[in-house]
């Protein structure tokens, strides 16, 4: 029986979908992506038109008692919560095969994206991500509820760049003041040591998962992590992590406070917003969805902030260190959300792994396994203009900004809203400017741009209107055009952010790497936009088609790690 249930194919999940309870039919959309049982779809209402993610899940993943308990208690949980810093919940309901849960939908995806993008981000960024965490972590401990796996994966994003609590399947409620959960649960990295000492936990461990989270905003990388999953645990049993010497002091003492291990002697979620971390600190009332990719400018900070240049410099003089191994590196001249050559070396290699599978693995189509939505790149080039015979090469972003390479190495950017410029002189110095108030040093690179996009705007690009600024965008930062060269059969272009751009002549077909995600996505003939990890496809194997674009792209990320070419036209290879 057990090995019948095993081998069971799982049925189709329907296209269109009606729950029973209220009559609401919906429309099943693109896949959103999968974890565990389940796997998460857009769904829409066909009446309102209103858009939800949809987690599915199989019941024949449901057939032991703990396991129906489990989506029980996590349903029972999550729909009695109604908090704006958690994901909100719809309905839920069932047909002979699936379970399905509706879901607020959460755009900009989970923090886990954010942190791969961009590593460390600045300290305003995580005080506003931080704030509202705690604030959803406050509602859920005044109801009683224990999140126990709070984890940047769990953490979502919606379009307003709003922090959502998601995922309650691990979730407890306490019943009676003092009472201790054993169950041993969690993720790794993000597990407090009471839970591994099986002596009971409660609260505090979501504290614990706070403070590693923002250890990990703050440093880039989880305070316990290493290669060994029993390292790991005696790392988190003994309290031993190192703290920067770049951390600000308020900073590494926040995280010390959260890190103890006593849970007993660790501030209560309502004492974290008093701490000083967040009272003395600039707070961003929003931030922009280019912080996804790129870290924000604070340039217009009113005077009574902290400038940026305080924020971030190191202000932790004799902070000590937590039990260190060896004092963490500071990389120099990195500009956050810049890739290294690291980042490009290491996607070349997963690259040069995947085509060296065995062609029979190729041709056997499992893409479908190996599609993650999550790693979609947040920026890429939708439209290119050549005109570097003269002047330059010109662009524009898949969000419609328009920027130019200049043959002196200068860049200019024009925002969405059509109003906002971004110069980035040679020496890659920033200074922001408005299309009704710029030097005149700079009167004629602003008419090529406008030159560049009324081209592309009459000539590549689908009529319609400027972006409306939103609020939190006047900090925000876009990617620019680091170098690119043309061959006889593609254009590559890479952006600063580490993205890499092939855009073949013969079927305006394009691949878009992403060395911080180790994705590609693949943009075929017919326009479909798909993307996936390249693990993945080295495991279950992609197409020919698919497989000859991956090899030419290996052999252009060479030529960029060679540093050959920069820009312009090479001849080979064809």
């Amino acid at each position: 029986m057990a090995a019948a249930e095993t081998t069971a194919p799982v049925k189709e999940i329907p296209n269109t979908l009606v729950d029973p309870n209220t009559r609401r039919k919906y429309t099943r959309g693109r896949f959103l992506g999968k974890g565990g049982f389940a796997r998460c779809y857009e769904l829409t209402d066909v009446e309102s038109h209103e858009v939800f993610a949809c987690k599915v899940v199989p019941k024949s993943m449901l057939l032991k008692p703990h396991q129906k308990e489990k989506m029980t208690m996590e349903i029972a949980i999550h729909r009695s919560l109604r908090h704006g810093n958690i994901v909100g919940f719809h309905s839920f309901f069932e047909d002979k095969d699936f379970v399905f849960v509706v879901l607020e939908l959460c755009r900009r995806r989970s923090m886990m994206e954010l942190h791969k993008r961009r590593r460390d981000i600045s300290e305003p960024e995580a005080r506003y991500f931080l704030r509202q965490i705690i604030l959803g972590c406050e509602y859920l401990h005044k109801s009683n509820i224990v999140h126990r796996d709070l984890k940047l994966g769990n953490l979502f994003l919606n379009d307003n760049m709003e922090v959502k609590i998601g995922d309650f399947g691990l979730a407890t409620k306490i019943e009676y003041d003092g009472q201790r959960k054993k169950t041993l649960c969690g993720t790794p990295n993000y597990i407090a040591p009471e839970v591994l000492g099986k002596k009971g936990h409660s609260y505090e461990v979501d504290i614990w998962a706070v403070g590693c989270i923002m250890y990990t905003l703050l440093v880039g990388k989880p305070p316990f992590e290493t290669v060994s999953l029993k390292e790991t645990y005696m790392r988190i049993k003994k309290n031993e992590y190192t703290l920067p010497r770049t951390l600000n002091a308020s900073a590494a003492k926040l995280i010390k406070c959260m890190l103890r291990g006593d849970p007993g002697t660790r501030p209560s979620v309502e004492d974290l917003l008093k701490d000083e971390f967040f009272s003395d600190g600039y707070l961003p009332a929003r931030l922009p969805t280019t912080c996804l990719t790129m870290a924000p400018r604070f340039s217009i900070v009113p005077p009574v902030r902290r400038p940026l240049s305080d924020i971030n410099k190191d202000c932790a003089q004799g902070v000590e260190q937590i039990k260190p191994e060896k004092e963490e590196p500071v990389p120099e001249n990195r500009q956050l959300g810049d890739a290294s050559e690291n980042d490009i070396a290491e996607i070349f290699n997963q690259l040069k792994s995947l085509l060296a599978a065995k062609p029979s693995r190729r041709t056997v189509i499992c893409e479908d396994e190996a599609e993650d939505p999550a790693a979609i790149p947040v920026l890429w080039v939708s439209k290119w203009v050549d005109y570097s015979d003269k002047y330059g090469l010109g662009y524009s972003l898949c969000d419609n900004s328009v920027g130019v390479l200049f043959n002196d190495s200068s860049r200019l950017i024009l925002y969405p809203d059509g109003e906002q410029l971004q110069y980035i002189d040679r020496d890659l110095s920033e200074v922001y400017y408005s299309l009704s108030n710029f030097p005149q040093t700079i009167v004629k690179k602003v008419t090529l741009l406008k030159y560049f996009r009324n081209y592309m705007s009459e000539h590549l690009l689908k009529a319609g209107a400027n972006i409306p600024m939103r609020e939190g965008d006047e900090l925000a930062r876009l990617p620019y055009l680091k170098n690119w060269f043309r061959t006889r059969s593609a254009i590559v272009l890479h952006l600063n952010n580490g993205t890499l751009q092939v855009n073949f002549f013969k079927d305006h077909t394009k691949l878009i790497l992403c060395p911080f995600m180790r994705a590609v996505t693949y943009i075929d003939e017919q326009r479909k936009f798909r993307t996936f990890r390249l693990s993945l496809l080295e495991e279950h194997g992609c197409s020919e088609e698919l497989a000859g674009r991956l090899s030419y792209a290996r052999t252009m990320v060479e030529k960029i790690i060679t540093g050959k070419p920069t820009c312009g036209r090479v001849k080979t290879p064809a």
